[in-house]
């Protein structure tokens, strides 16, 4: 695995990215190496907040969750979780495909695991968020899992763009 540096961004999506990046390599390794590496591959405005972060911490005892936090504090903060959580909840279709739809379902559910975690919670979020026409052809189906309600939705849209095609 080659891990990137971070230089700061104003995107929370690139900083959420990059952390989760870094724990694929880090399952295996201790805590305390953990927040070394990701300070070693903080670069330009990155590394220049976290010289000023670091004052008062002890590194000595600095664990991979207190680093997150202090990193989440500063790139992604508490009111943009909270804005992505309200974003999540109210998603709709409306002129989304179902590629790009999903794409942002599956990224609301990192934010609102009491939905994400519960099967049945998550697939009811989804079928409300369906557009009616695509929501009608998948609930004829009835599925019982999320993935098989994705796979109903995209022939969904297909059917409805082949007849569209055809009038």
């Amino acid at each position: 695995m080659d891990p990137k540096d971070f230089a700061g961004t104003t995107d929370p999506f690139v900083a959420e990215g990059w952390i989760r990046s870094l724990e694929v390599i880090f399952r295996y390794m201790d805590d305390t190496d953990r927040f070394r590496c990701a300070i070693y591959l903080l670069k330009d405005d990155a590394s220049l907040w976290w010289e000023g972060a670091e004052k008062g911490i002890n590194q000595n005892t600095l664990t991979w969750e207190e680093f997150k936090w202090i990193f989440y504090e500063k790139y992604f903060t508490a009111d943009v979780r909270s804005r992505l959580k309200r974003e999540f909840m109210s998603l709709r279709q409306w002129d989304l495909s179902i590629a790009e739809f999903v794409k942002k379902f599956n990224r609301g559910c990192h934010f609102v695991p009491l939905i994400a975690n519960d099967a049945t919670k998550k697939l009811r979020h989804f079928f409300d968020g369906l557009r009616p026409a695509i929501h009608r052809d998948v609930l004829l189906v009835d599925p019982t899992e999320y993935q098989d309600a994705v796979t109903r939705a995209f022939r969904a849209e297909q059917s409805l763009k082949y007849m569209e095609w055809e009038v």
